[in-house]
């Protein structure tokens, strides 16, 4: 079984009654589940009649509960989901509809978030034992990515890719039922909708948060007995800043999304968080490596081995290379042809630099697009961002270049926190080759990120430009 209604359906035929989805306001089993998803599919089906040919792949802007029903009713439907942000939807659709073509229609959500209570009359679990019996879907998910520049593309991802993604992940960090899996990322993000594809494959139990605050995740930690839980570096700072000590049921706190600073994990470690740096992203449904339990020797950009299926390589670029099942179809294309932006023999060339140790163990340095050339020498922006993260009155960091006719990429450093401009200068000064050096020291309020943590590059050009030097 490869799809999420068959898995709700086993999970409804083997333990009716036990916890699948808790929300805010209601917990639902996996019979009351899996009668919300029937419920959602009738009322889907009847958005589509009369609207011409059904198309292969439904786009809906929701809430993320109203997102995990339309993802249980597609898969009922044998339909694909473009699961979309509403706050970027209606900038974003004319593009993503020119590249799914005919095969791509947008829909209001087909289950309104006041109405997810399940209907009465389908509650039993014997009932809801069988899926709705349609043939898999070639294309089960479609996420949208911004790319380097914020143009956006999209990827596909058939219901092996998602299986793959979902066991492999199972097995790295053990999810069993009666484990309970902590969601507050975007489920419009891939790291984020994986979860409900990795609970209902394991029968486990998803809390869904509506975005993220720290208080209500604290909250939940100390209430439930969370045993999994995503985060961003950003989210987890928040988290350490609140004082926030992890629940003895917490076994494994993924941490994805953007870089990790040794700063930050040196925090978390003395807080009692048990990390898992890892690497990932829609291309191939998530996690690609993850380590458990890092030691003390950890470092930045160390995400341990890959998870079980795939392979990797680095090119001549210094670019890291994947292949395996749960690497996707392609990147989405109005004849929905596979194999859009894979090499022929389906090697995934990723937008990442990093390297393979004698072990099979990732190291990530960053992404080959963000490279500056200062001085004639190669500079990634992460590796002094990593160094300057550890300057004291350093609270958050970004590294950026703007043109110089010396330097070339004059490095820009912008500065949440505490320290003084010349102070970071200094740290540089002491810790840096003079290629990695920032040239100007910018102090700003916060840091342009997206929902993910990831810091949004263009926008942090565009502020260096745009900020004068703090005294």
């Amino acid at each position: 079984m490869n799809r999420l209604a068959d898995w709700l359906a086993a999970g409804a035929h083997r333990h009716p009654e036990r916890p699948a989805l808790c929300l805010p306001h209601a917990t639902l089993s996996h019979a009351e589940l899996a009668a919300v998803a029937r419920h959602a599919a009738d009322r889907l089906q009847a958005a589509l009649t009369g609207t011409g040919e059904t198309p292969p792949i439904v786009a809906v802007a929701g809430t993320a509960s109203e997102l995990v029903i339309a993802a249980l009713a597609c898969s009922r439907l044998g339909l694909g989901l473009l699961p979309l942000d509403p706050q970027t939807a209606d900038a974003r659709w004319a593009a993503l509809r020119a590249q799914g073509g005919i095969h791509l229609r947008r829909l209001p959500p087909p289950l309104p978030e006041t109405a997810i209570a399940p209907p009465h009359a389908a509650a039993s679990g014997d009932a809801l034992a069988t899926a709705c019996g349609t043939a898999a879907p070639a294309i089960a998910l479609v996420i949208a990515t911004s790319g380097s520049e914020g143009t956006p593309k999209a990827v596909m991802l058939t219901p092996d890719n998602l299986d793959a993604a979902a066991r492999a992940s199972n097995a790295r960090l053990p999810l069993g039922a009666g484990d309970l899996w902590l969601a507050c990322l975007p489920l419009h993000h891939i790291g984020g909708i994986s979860i409900l594809y990795r609970c209902l494959r394991a029968g486990a139990t998803l809390q869904l948060h509506v975005g993220f605050d720290a208080a209500t995740v604290a909250a939940a930690l100390t209430h439930q007995a969370v045993t999994h839980l995503s985060l961003v570096p950003a989210m987890l700072a928040r988290l350490l800043d609140l004082d926030v000590r992890p629940p003895a049921s917490l076994r494994h706190a993924l941490i994805g999304g953007a870089a990790l600073s040794r700063p930050l994990f040196e925090r978390a470690r003395a807080a009692g968080w048990p990390l898992c740096p890892s690497w990932g992203m829609s291309e191939c449904a998530a996690q690609a490596a993850t380590l458990v339990a890092p030691g003390d020797d950890w470092h930045e950009g160390a995400v341990g081995p890959l998870l079980d299926g795939l392979a990797c390589r680095v090119d001549e670029t210094g670019r890291l290379c994947l292949r395996g099942p749960q690497v996707m179809a392609g990147y989405l294309n109005p004849d929905l042809a596979p194999g859009h932006g894979l090499a022929a023999d389906g090697w995934l060339r990723t937008a990442d630099l990093g390297g393979i140790d004698a072990r099979g163990h990732l190291r990530v340095h960053g992404r080959a697009d963000d490279v500056f050339v200062s001085g004639g020498v190669n500079v990634h922006p992460l590796e002094v961002e990593s160094c300057l993260a550890a300057c004291p009155g350093v609270a958050d960091v970004a590294v950026t270049a703007l043109p110089d006719p010396v330097w070339g990429d004059a490095l820009v450093a912008l500065v949440v926190g505490n320290a003084l401009p010349e102070s970071v200068r200094d740290w540089g000064r002491r810790h840096l080759p003079p290629a990695q050096r920032p040239r100007r020291v910018l102090g700003v309020p916060r840091l342009p990120r997206n929902a993910m943590g990831k810091i949004e590059r263009a926008a942090l050009r565009a502020l260096a430009r745009d900020c004068r030097e703090a005294s």
